[in-house]
């Protein structure tokens, strides 16, 4: 059954559910409503008559204004339907109550490190320094995949950490140093060349204390054989790691991000605001949510930088969109022309629209901190990490700053997957139906009517089981693992 789907009370557009044609008769809030063109699922038909410069109101806020007359029943999208958003702008603070009540009923199975962390995989992890030796990384990750006592054994490759400067050096040095600290590995192996900027010994510092019985380190060019040295070293930290065994401990200890990609019409109906009410049950137990990729904070980061628990954390929210915006200025480009092709094809047309859907995902609670890139997460509760939209690089980010897993809303589909366990949720019951291969959950029955809450309770109830062991997302069965660290600087 197709029908058109009003999403807030104040909206004068509604989302098709399913592929909708010219001459179709709706109801909307008791009136009826003739489509005057055809609306392909996920796209938007104005429901009452929107005039030239007038705002188009989607989730309750403006998403654009209208280049032309709109019709009601008329399709609304890139042809008649222009942002609103221009550069900086000037944001005020007013306080928030933070304070909700936190329950520590549940908990989860994971590994106590020595360190006082709690991770959710035993893995053995090899992080090279240098892209130089990335083939020795793969090398020995195939070598020792099926290394008893231990979840798997995984190599992150980059071509990063030499003939970089600054900040781009620092940035690539934090991200590879929060995967090395990163509680879900039982056992690190950081793989260095020896003539790289990101030298082993420069790199530890970027660690920070250091357990040598979890974390080795190999300088290939001061080995004669640098494949046998180093699976005798995978060898001692697997066995180091079968020491490690799951405990229970408390709901509160886990870390989780938020993350969308390919994002359609659905997104900020279903899985999106499914993932914002699982992350209020989260920290309503005391848990973690991190919330990133801050070009899609534009035009809706009013609804974050409210919820700031205090002046400070305002601050830095704003100095987080403010940099990202300025970011974008210096190399020439524009603030708002963010959607994707693959974002406009499902049916999202603007920058607010794509922003206010994707903000969904932090919730209703209140913004407990704000972390630069490649910061490591030491607050409970909803948190910022400033990180760009890029799939790879955001999800990255988020783990290297402490993410046990990360949810990855997806109205398009991807089978990529970050170090972690990286939960692809669909947005659409469709993808979920043509894409098992790739997708863990669905959030796609919310557009026919299904609870959000009951939803997001299911989803808890699966992450819950993920942690457990009890189950592994389709990129741990296929073994889709990827890192990218961002670059904003200069190659010598």
């Amino acid at each position: 059954m197709s029908f058109l789907l009003k999403v807030h009370e104040k909206d004068n557009v509604a989302v098709a559910v399913g592929d909708m044609h010219k001459g179709q008769r709706t109801q909307i809030d008791g009136d009826s409503v003739l489509l005057l063109d055809d609306i392909p699922q996920g796209h938007k038909a104005a429901i009452v008559v929107i005039p030239k410069g007038e705002d188009v109101i989607k989730y309750g806020y403006p998403i654009g204004h209208a280049t032309a007359d709109i019709q009601k029943g008329q399709h609304v999208h890139t042809h008649n339907l222009r942002t609103n958003l221009g550069e900086i702008k000037q944001y005020a603070y007013s306080p928030m109550d933070g304070g909700y009540a936190v329950h520590t009923d549940k908990t989860f199975m994971g590994y106590r490190r020595r360190d006082n962390k709690v991770g959710i995989r035993n893995e053995i992890w090899i992080i090279p320094t240098v892209g130089c030796v990335n083939g020795v990384a793969k090398t020995l990750e195939g070598m020792a995949d099926n290394t008893e006592g231990v979840d798997g054994v995984h190599a992150f490759t980059h071509p990063f950490g030499c003939s970089q400067m600054g900040e781009d050096l620092a940035s690539t040095q934090k991200i590879l140093a929060g995967l090395a600290s990163h509680p879900n590995a039982g056992g690190v192996l950081v793989l260095g060349l020896g003539c790289e900027n990101n030298r082993i010994n420069d790199f530890k510092k970027f660690i920070g204390d250091i357990d040598p019985d979890r974390v080795q380190f190999l300088e290939c060019q001061s080995v004669e054989d640098e494949i046998d040295t180093g699976y005798a070293l995978i060898r001692r930290l697997a066995a180091n790691a079968k020491g490690f065994k799951r405990e229970e401990v408390p709901l509160s200890e886990l870390i989780v991000g938020l993350k969308c990609g390919g994002s359609d019409g659905y997104s900020g109906i279903t899985a999106n605001p499914v993932v914002g009410a699982f992350s209020d049950l989260l920290v309503r137990q005391g848990g973690t949510a991190i919330l990133t990729e801050v070009p899609e904070m534009f035009g809706a980061e009013t609804l974050l930088t409210e919820r700031c628990v205090d002046k400070e954390v305002f601050d830095e929210t704003v100095a987080m969109i403010n940099c990202f915006k300025e970011y974008y200025v210096s190399h020439g480009q524009v603030i708002h022309d963010n959607p994707s092709p693959g974002n406009k094809a499902g049916g999202i047309t603007t920058l607010e629209e794509k922003s206010l859907g994707c903000t969904a995902k932090s919730g209703s609670t209140a913004v407990m901190g704000v972390y630069p890139y490649g910061g490591r997460v030491d607050k409970r509760g909803l948190v910022l990490l400033s990180a760009p939209g890029n799939d790879l690089v955001a999800t990255t980010a988020l783990i290297a700053a402490g993410a046990h897993l990360v949810l990855f809303t997806t109205g398009r589909g991807t089978p990529f997957g970050g170090p972690a366990p990286t939960v692809k949720i669909s947005t659409n019951n469709a993808l979920y139906a043509k894409k098992r291969r790739w997708i863990d959950f669905n959030a796609g029955d919310i557009a026919d009517g299904k609870s959000i809450d009951a939803c997001a309770g299911k989803l808890l109830s699966y992450v819950v089981k993920l942690a457990n062991g009890e189950i592994k997302t389709q990129n741990e069965k296929h073994g889709n693992r990827e890192i990218s660290i961002f670059k904003d600087g200069v190659f010598l």
